[in-house]
């Protein structure tokens, strides 16, 4: 997969607008405002490049998949609970150093117990199936 690179010339025109955060020759950081802008609009049927546009991106700099690559991330981040916002600075998936408190153990437990209760109801969802399943074929066995 190749990846395309912006020239000096390119990182300095994107980092001249006020809705980048961050650019460096292969990645955009955009601002929380600039998403919230473009989901506001994008749901109100403007097409994505029009909006990449309006808002100083040139089409030519950011590429027809960077474009539609963002629209699809961004839609799918709006569904979440954390929204829009940038989750990678306060989640870096590394272990706490620090011992935990006992009331963030406690929601970590019932986190935890939630998830295991999803997953054994979507078991027995299974199960069930499976018997119907096995049910109709002895049912059809039956009737020959």
């Amino acid at each position: 997969m190749s990846v395309n690179c912006f020239t000096k010339k390119q990182i300095e025109l994107l980092s001249k607008n006020k809705y980048v955060v961050k650019v460096s020759n292969k990645a955009i950081t955009y601002s929380d405002e600039f998403k919230e802008l473009f989901l506001l609009e994008y749901n109100n049927g403007i097409p994505a490049r029009v909006i990449f546009e309006k808002y100083g991106f040139e089409y030519d700099v950011l590429g027809k998949y960077r474009i539609k690559n963002c629209a699809k991330r961004w839609k799918k981040q709006a569904e979440r609970e954390a929204g829009l916002k940038d989750t990678r600075k306060n989640n870096s998936g590394r272990p706490f150093e620090r011992e935990l408190s006992d009331v963030e153990k406690i929601d970590r437990l019932n986190n935890k117990i939630a998830i295991l209760e999803q997953e054994n109801a979507y078991l027995k969802k299974i199960r069930l199936i499976e018997k119907d399943a096995l049910r109709k074929v002895q049912r059809g066995k039956n009737t020959n």
